[in-house]
């Protein structure tokens, strides 16, 4: 997420890396210790681990469980090719068909051979039952590993989810690029109203509207001094709110009058349109923004409707409560705030968190909010009862919680910095639903309301698609030709669209649109 440097227009610095223990094998240089697979020493390297002591005990029990069933098939393995060779020795000598015939294979080379076959035939039928043999024990070892894999993924208490392969086969394909901004990508966001527009938020201090259907920049947002930390729509109204790092939160005008979309006859294909999007950073910049053509001109705003400056430090996120008639904002001073729209007068200050906030989202039908912070943890504020304001903290994860979001269910996913994506039920919020465990920290997430699908944004520029029970779908292309190049910052789905229904934005300067099409209904 935008830092101290990033929120002035500059780049933010690499994420921390988690804590590790690696584990690293030294072999002896004696013959004995070649011979022999099990000699040899190990060198274990413990950086401050955060399990506890019994968690790592059942830990090494685990993997040495595993060492001993590796060590079977393979001393399996060794013997069955002694006679494979034996019998090869064989027949290079000259050995008659009845000696070779009097020996097994286990079990599965029978002594059947005619004498006039030749000793190419021999041959390949040996290889051919060295094949077949060598994959019944890799299925062996498959089958004995599997329980010790599953209680593995059980030892934490709770569901933890591999996501070393995508277990249903899921469509992703870009469809056309947004570029027009001249720094990072903070977010992207789908207004709720018609006409329904493309809202994209950047470091270069603007605020922009686009045109789904052309690419072409509608509206370009000017009010702000800082970079621009987050835009949210208003659930009724055509109106935006940006948070930014002057310290203040705007709201303002986003009606817009949407280009002609050429006729079917007229428009390129989906590969010209990537072709041409297909340019250089720098030769992309220096191009003429897709709004600035002569036949359309973006409208420019230059002040807001509502300004909310109760804060003294950067304002990281706001957005609207459920009825449209107030906001609240998350700031770097510790607090989240929520006013009153009308009024612009501060209604409650949300106080507790202990480093700077990150995030913050409503849910879309009730009176709650969640804010997330540096302090590892996420907040759920209740305001549905106008005499209690209850709050709930929630520590599930152990390094910075950059978002937190809320389902159309009683769900809530929280993404952070260790990695990690928790998918939460309100109704019960002591221990996660499922667990998604990845490679790369995670910056602000979406989830589909049709699909349930939970979209991934990565510091390591890739896009990974989830389930709510946490089975991976997909990982959304990445290359020279397709996808971002730099750090991914926000995703957002646009269900309405099955055209184009998933639009990222990254820290190299653009937006892009995806096509999705998962095998969850």
């Amino acid at each position: 997420m935008p830092t101290e440097a990033a929120a002035q227009g500059f780049s933010r610095p690499k994420p921390k890396r988690g804590k590790s223990l690696s584990l690293r094998r030294t072999h002896s240089s004696t013959e004995a210790d070649r011979e022999n697979p099990r000699h040899g020493s190990f060198t274990v390297e413990v950086q401050e681990s955060v399990l506890p002591p019994h968690l790592r005990a059942r830990l090494w029990d685990l993997f040495q469980q595993i060492e001993r069933e590796v060590e079977v098939v393979y001393a399996e393995n060794l013997a069955l090719q002694e006679k494979v060779e034996v019998l090869t020795e064989r027949l290079e000598a000259g050995t008659s068909d009845k000696a070779i015939g009097e020996e097994s294979l286990d079990g599965t080379v029978k002594a059947n051979i005619a004498k006039n076959k030749s000793s190419s035939q021999l041959s390949q039928k040996l290889k051919t039952t060295y094949k077949a043999s060598t994959s019944k024990m890799q299925h062996r070892l498959q089958q004995s590993i599997a329980p010790v894999r599953a209680r593995l993924d059980t030892v934490s208490g709770a569901s933890i989810v591999s996501s070393f392969k995508p277990a249903n086969t899921s469509q992703c394909q870009m469809v056309r690029r947004f570029v027009g901004h001249r720094d990072g990508v903070w977010e992207v966001n789908i207004s709720r109203t018609k006409p329904h527009v493309l809202g994209t938020v950047s470091a270069d201090r603007t605020a922009k509207l686009w045109c789904m259907a052309t690419g072409q920049c509608v509206l370009n947002y000017v009010g702000h001094s800082g970079s621009v930390n987050s835009i949210r729509f208003h659930p009724n109204d055509q109106l935006a709110l940006t948070a930014s790092g002057d310290h203040t939160a705007h709201v303002w005008r986003s009606a817009v009058v949407l280009p002609q979309v050429p006729p079917e006859g007229n428009r390129s294909s989906d590969d010209d349109q990537i072709e041409g999007a297909e340019k250089e950073e720098g030769e992309a910049a220096s191009h003429t923004e897709p709004g600035d053509s002569s036949d359309f001109a973006p409208a420019v705003v230059r002040s807001p409707l509502t300004e909310f400056t109760g804060h003294t430090d950067v304002i990281i996120a706001a957005d609207w409560m459920a009825d449209g008639k107030q906001v609240v904002t998350a700031s770097w001073d510790r607090t989240a705030q929520l006013y009153d729209l009308e009024t612009t007068e501060l209604v409650h200050s949300l106080t507790g968190h202990d480093q700077e906030l990150t995030n913050c989202s409503t849910h879309p039908t009730q009176r709650l909010v969640v804010t997330s912070s540096k302090d590892s943890t996420f907040r759920l504020w209740d305001f549905r009862d106008p005499s209690i304001h209850s709050v709930n903290v929630f520590q599930g994860h152990t390094d910075t919680v950059n978002s937190v979001t809320f389902t159309s269910g009683d769900n809530v996913v929280s993404g952070s910095d260790d990695r990690t994506v928790k998918v939460w039920d309100l109704k019960n919020m002591r221990s996660p639903l499922a667990t998604i465990r990845t490679d790369s920290a995670i910056n602000r997430i979406s989830v589909s309301a049709l699909h349930k699908v939970i979209a991934i944004p990565h510091d390591n520029r890739h896009i990974r698609l989830f389930d709510l029970q946490g089975v991976r779908l997909a990982r959304l292309p990445r290359s020279n030709r397709t996808g971002h190049h730099r750090m991914v910052c926000g995703t957002a789905w646009y269900d309405e669209n099955p055209m184009c229904n998933l639009f990222s934005c990254g820290f190299d300067r653009q937006v892009i649109g995806w096509q999705i099409i998962t095998a969850v209904a």
